[in-house]
């Protein structure tokens, strides 16, 4: 019998794969579960439209996480804080912070959760801030720290 998994199943597959499986184990376990559907015609169809949807949304993503680096590329921010002795700072500048830095000063809302910083900035100086927009599309920003 063939199956239309709806979760993933260890040793047997992801959501959405079509499976050959014996009769018994599909009707009497997986189907009844919740685990998995009967592979009709419709079905599949379904299945394959849902897979172009998603594919779509994906593409779009990509595409408006490219045009948001082509904005955010190269580009500077700037803050002053108080110092306390030395190159140290009072506190820290933290993603959230730098988030928004970048929405006041270059009019452009980043997730404080896409910036990427190992720890928070405790030191005056210029840093390069990297942002994950998308899985594999990154933007670079530099962050200028200075005394206030």
């Amino acid at each position: 019998m063939k199956v239309i998994l709806l979760k993933d199943i260890k040793d047997l597959g992801k959501t959405g794969e079509i499976k050959e499986l014996a009769d018994g184990y599909a009707r009497n376990y997986l189907i009844p579960r919740g685990l998995a559907v009967e592979a009709t015609p419709d079905k599949l169809k379904e299945i394959e439209e849902k897979n172009l949807k998603a594919q779509k949304n994906k593409q779009k993503e990509m595409a408006s996480a490219e045009a948001l680096k082509d904005k955010l590329n190269g580009k500077s921010v700037q803050i002053s804080l108080k110092t306390g002795g030395g190159d140290k700072l009072f506190g820290a500048v933290t993603t959230k912070e730098i988030a928004e830095l970048i929405e006041k000063q270059l009019k452009i809302k980043v997730d404080r959760k896409k910036i990427e910083l190992e720890e928070p900035i405790k030191h005056l100086g210029d840093y390069n801030i990297k942002i994950k927009l998308y899985q594999s599309v990154q933007a670079e920003i530099k962050l200028t720290v200075a005394a206030e």
